[in-house]
């Protein structure tokens, strides 16, 4: 008749932490595609029309930033300095444009693959200058 109350504690924690992991993994892919409209349409706005932004991916590679695309979407794996954390240091990388570009595109290990609606070509680029320079 007597129970163990550790037992139920120890499930409880379990769960609670499974609970936080799988919250921030579909909160992580929410932020990451509504973070990238939310700007665009924000710097579309700005411009006094969306049509001429979704026409123009030059234009938009233009108004890119680099540094906070990689602070919202690289900085939790790879460091806030972009030196190495649990994915490989950025700063400084010796990748090629080509070769960054394609893990980029198809992901590698853990890493998610960005689809061309996610970060434009001449954005990836950018974002390959910027990482190069830090």
């Amino acid at each position: 008749m007597n129970r163990n109350p550790i037992v139920p504690f120890i499930l409880i924690i379990f769960l609670g932490i499974g609970l936080v992991f799988l919250l921030s993994s579909q909160g992580a892919t929410t932020d990451e595609e509504g973070g990238g409209e939310d700007v665009a349409s924000e710097e579309g706005s700005g411009e006094g029309g969306e049509s001429a932004g979704g026409e123009g991916g030059g234009a938009a590679a233009g108004d890119f930033d680099a540094e906070g695309f990689a602070r919202d979407n690289c900085a939790s794996c790879h460091g806030q300095d972009f030196s190495g954390g649990m994915g490989p240091a950025l700063a400084g990388t010796s990748l090629s444009v080509e070769e960054f570009s394609t893990v980029v595109r198809e992901g590698r290990g853990a890493m998610p693959s960005f689809s061309q609606d996610q970060i434009a070509d001449e954005q990836l680029t950018a974002l390959h200058e910027f990482l190069s320079s830090q």
